[in-house]
């Protein structure tokens, strides 16, 4: 404050001092030769004092600028010491953040489920690598299975991820007919109290979770990231997947890397899902079978999941309790996205359910339609994107097993459907496999 009125009174000081050489300028001026007449010597001094008061115009208002000027830094300096200052009025405040935007500090932390496959190297190296903080994306191992090199492997990665293990490794009592499933009870029992230990003990929102055998993409924390605001808004999703189940490279368009999906199969291997949607399951979680479980219409509850056209983890995990059910011929061959898509800065309610729908199934439903021997003799090219129907289980069977897409049906849906639709590429065009338009609903007796 001191200082700002030490600058106003050094301002004030030199308005005066000009304003004094003004006159002692004009005191001390020399007469006029005695040559001049009376009158044109009048003329001159009416002529000079006129120039110099222009003069002193001008300069009077280059000194008001100056003033202004003091004044403005001086409230300037007054308010970067704490000193409340006449400043002018704050722009507008900056509009509302579009939707399904969240704050960059959102945790989400990544839960591995691991047992006896010391190939989780593998999983967590891409993991660390490709994460782009620590404190957003804690990363959890959780071990069943009391394997000793398995464990040996994840404690060598130290402080750089938390690992906690099962305590109970005992047998389950199982059905006579179960026995040889006793693996998928241990999986499901493990999954329920994985996640209780991160929805229950460290109170995490959200979670993602991976198993020991899955390698994750380069945009895959990016993936995640864009796509959590969309879980928390929107009541019609239930999960968000890094898996497209039909997604073999020949399958995919890798031109569109960030084209995402609804998707009414719950597709697992790698999702995100929230503490809410665990309030609702923990307390029916199954014995076993939990991935099919929660596909059933009871768990399920008419949700959707969102899922991309690459996807965003790849398993090399051929040997587990499936016995490498459909690994050699579907799961070796999907292709692994290999780009960064900077999703959280795309624009995603397109993904809305109405919004959704809207497009969707005017894209579908608009798109003319072909036979499958068309498509096969790869016929009618200039159609660009086409539609194939279907009107019953077998021929959505034939279909796809014709065209190679997985043929399997969990409660009447087909694996990365939305409402019954199929979307898959076919020899470099985009084909929808899909109902008719008047489609009413899935029908769990074709599974």
């Amino acid at each position: 404050m001191l200082k700002k009125s030490s600058l106003v009174l050094w301002g004030a000081a030199l308005f005066i001092a000009w304003n004094g050489l003004l006159l002692l300028f004009l005191w001390s001026r020399p007469p006029s030769s005695s040559s001049s007449s009376p009158s044109s010597q009048g003329d001159r001094l009416t002529a000079e004092v006129i120039r110099l008061a222009q003069d002193a115009e001008a300069e009077l208002e280059r000194q008001k600028q100056l003033l202004l000027q003091i004044h403005r830094y001086s409230g300037l300096w007054g308010h970067r010491r704490g000193v409340p200052a006449t400043l002018p009025p704050p722009p507008p405040p900056s509009p509302p953040h579009p939707p399904f935007t969240h704050p960059p500090e959102a945790v989400l932390p990544v839960l591995v489920l691991a047992c006896d496959r010391s190939t989780v190297r593998r999983c967590l190296d891409k993991l660390l690598r490709y994460r782009p903080s620590a404190q957003r994306f804690p990363l959890i191992v959780s071990q069943d299975c009391g394997h000793a090199e398995t464990a040996r492997v994840i404690g060598s990665y130290g402080d750089s991820l938390a690992h906690i293990q099962q305590p109970d490794l005992s047998d389950i009592p199982v059905p006579s007919e179960h026995r040889k499933f006793q693996g998928y009870y241990k999986i499901s029992r493990h999954y329920r109290w994985a996640l209780g230990q991160v929805f229950r003990t460290f109170r995490y929102r959200a979670v993602i979770v991976v198993e020991d055998d899955l390698e994750v993409a380069p945009d895959f924390f990016e993936y995640f990231q864009a796509a959590f605001p969309l879980l928390l808004a929107d009541p019609s999703l239930w999960c968000v997947s890094a898996w497209n189940d039909n997604g073999k490279e020949q399958m995919v368009d890798v031109n569109q890397a960030d084209l995402l999906y609804r998707t009414d199969f719950f597709p697992g291997l790698g999702w995100l899902l929230l503490a809410e949607l665990w309030d609702e399951l923990e307390p029916k979680w199954p014995p076993a079978f939990w991935d099919d479980w929660m596909r059933q219409p009871e768990q399920r509850r008419g949700r959707s999941c969102i899922r991309p056209e690459v996807s965003r983890t790849m398993t090399f995990g051929r040997k587990g309790v499936s016995h490498g059910q459909f690994f050699d011929q579907y799961l070796k061959f999907i292709k692994l996205n290999d780009r960064f898509v900077p999703f959280t800065q795309l624009d995603l309610s397109y993904l809305r359910k109405d919004e959704y729908e809207r497009s969707f199934l005017l894209k579908v439903y608009s798109a003319p339609e072909v036979k499958v021997e068309e498509l096969q003799g790869n016929r009618r090219r200039e159609l660009g994107a086409v539609r194939l129907q279907y009107r019953g289980r077998d021929s959505f069977k034939a279909f796809a097993k014709a065209l190679g897409l997985m043929d399997d049906l969990k409660s009447g849906v087909p694996r990365a459907g939305y409402r019954g639709i199929v979307s898959f590429m076919y020899r470099g065009r985009r084909v929808y496999l899909a109902p008719p338009s008047d489609w009413t609903g899935y029908d769990p007796s074709w599974s």
